[in-house]
C-alpha cells in the first residue's frame, strides 16, 4: 500500500523558512517521481516542485522558483521541500503525491499525502 507522510508545517513570518518532508513507503520510492502541490482556501489546486529520485529532474512553479527547493535522501524514502523566503500568499495545505512527468510539467497521481498546512503571517 502507498503511503506519503507529510510533516514540517506551522505558521511563520513573511521572509521566515520552513522545511516540509514527505516520508514515502510501499512502493520502490526512486522509480516514481515525488511532487507537492497546495491548495489554499477557495483556490485551485497548485503544482508546487517535483522531483525524480533516479535522475534528480526536477520542476519548479515560477511562483517559487529561487526560494524552494526540493531534494530527496533515497536512504529515508524522503522528499524534502525546503521554503525559503516565504510570503503570505505560500499559506496553504501542502500536499504531496506520485506523479508523472509530460513534458517539462508534473501532474499527480492518484496516491496522496494527508497534507500540512503552511500558515505565513504578514
Amino acid at each position: 500500500e502507498v503511503q506519503l507522510v507529510e510533516s514540517g508545517g506551522g505558521l511563520v513570518q513573511a521572509g521566515g523558512s520552513l522545511r516540509l518532508s514527505c516520508a514515502a513507503s510501499g512502493f520502490p520510492f526512486d522509480e516514481y517521481p515525488i511532487g507537492w502541490f497546495r491548495q489554499a482556501p477557495g483556490k485551485e489546486r497548485e503544482g508546487v516542485s517535483c522531483i525524480s529520485s533516479s535522475d534528480g529532474t526536477t520542476y519548479y512553479a515560477d511562483s517559487v522558483k529561487g526560494r524552494f527547493t526540493i531534494s530527496s535522501d533515497n536512504a529515508k524514502n524522503t522528499v524534502y521541500l525546503q521554503m525559503n523566503s516565504l510570503k503570505p500568499e505560500d499559506t496553504a495545505t501542502y500536499y504531496c503525491a506520485t506523479v508523472f512527468y509530460e513534458g517539462s510539467s508534473c501532474y499527480p497521481t492518484d496516491d496522496w499525502g494527508q497534507g500540512t498546512q503552511v500558515t505565513v503571517s504578514s
